[in-house]
């Protein structure tokens, strides 16, 4: 059963030990908007999986992160999230790993399980009817003997 949070409020992420986000929740506007970033637009049709995938993450990112705790410079000061600093973040293996288990994957979850339904007795999705008819066994003639 799918359920709805109509609250559609911020939640906290743990990424790493000590590093929080507060994101967005993960609406079709965010996923649609994201899908049409120009950094999305930009990677070239033949990159790999792994580049579009860190250029959908980072363009979420962007989006989606409101706050974060944990995170700073390279003095250890705390800094606020910044385009760069979420870009920069994401570079971070694990922290890009966690960002993609916790948040961009209960999107695709959802697809995922789309995309397993059963077809639909009605509609575009519909099992095709058979339209041809098995071909003609040649006809017999008697044998002479």
């Amino acid at each position: 059963m799918l359920t709805l949070d109509l609250t559609n409020a911020p939640r906290w992420h743990d990424l790493a030990p000590g590093v929080r986000v507060q994101l967005r929740p993960l609406t079709t506007a965010l996923m649609v908007a994201t899908r049409s970033d120009p950094v999305v637009e930009a990677v070239p049709e033949g990159a790999f999986d792994e580049e579009r995938a860190v250029a959908f993450a980072k363009a979420l990112a962007r989006r989606a992160v409101l706050a974060w705790e944990g995170i700073g410079d390279a003095e250890g000061n705390p800094i606020d999230p910044s385009s760069e600093a979420i870009d920069a973040l994401l570079d971070v293996w694990p922290i890009f790993e966690a960002f993609q288990l916790t948040y961009v994957s209960k999107g695709l979850l959802l697809e995922q399980e789309k995309n397993a339904s059963a077809l639909s007795p009605s509609g575009p999705s519909a099992g095709a009817s058979a339209t041809a008819k098995p071909a003609r066994k040649p006809a017999r003639t008697a044998r002479r003997g």
